[in-house]
């Protein structure tokens, strides 16, 4: 879920910033190109710390500023498809609930929150099941899996879809709750044994 991640990348120093401490004016022009952005492999990038090994800048034709290496540590936020994860019920609302997960919030549609069937109730601000009583409100912890990811440009724009239906899974109360199944009986159908000669 979390990771850090050690980056080498070339940045561009304005003449306007030469007198300043080469350190911050780097984590500075660093953290804006980085931080709350998303990229494919690595996904949220959540901070920018550690820069270090900046080089000596070297300069290009036509180009006032001076340019360094320098290497760098992110901390980012990627799920997988298929992985179980936890959080806290963050909204309701008629479709479903969103569930935090960090940085970003993922979507359980009301067909994904339990197995049994399951109506909003508008007047608890919950969700609640007819048929085994199980209800799922604000501030509820969870577990769900991963079942979609559509990474985007941004944080707004990405859309992340759960499910709470497979066993173990759900609001932690009903994980403490003993499972009842319907046990229905196997006939042992035996041949008879074939007679001697």
């Amino acid at each position: 879920m979390y990771y850090i991640h050690t980056i080498k990348d070339t940045i561009s120093i304005p003449p306007s910033n030469f007198g300043e401490d080469i350190q911050t004016t780097a984590t500075q022009i660093l953290r804006s190109k980085y931080e709350r952005t998303i990229d494919k492999e690595l996904g949220i990038i959540l901070a920018l710390f550690d820069v270090k090994d900046i080089s000596d800048g070297f300069i290009l034709p036509g180009d006032p500023s001076t340019h360094h290496n320098v290497r760098f540590n992110l901390l980012t936020f990627n799920l997988d498809v298929g992985e179980v994860v936890t959080g806290e019920v963050s909204e309701l609302v008629d479709f479903g609930c969103f569930v935090r997960l960090g940085p970003i919030d993922g979507l359980v549609h009301m067909s994904q929150i339990t197995n049994d069937f399951i109506n909003y109730d508008r007047k608890s601000s919950a969700f609640v099941s007819r048929t085994s009583g199980k209800n799922l409100k604000k501030g509820d912890t969870v577990y769900a899996k991963v079942s979609t990811i559509s990474l985007k440009n941004n944080i707004k724009d990405t859309k992340i879809a759960l499910t709470m239906r497979p066993d173990g899974l759900g609001k932690l109360e009903w994980l403490k709750e003993p499972q009842t199944k319907d046990k229905k009986q196997i006939k042992k159908h035996t041949k008879p044994r074939p007679g001697k000669k």
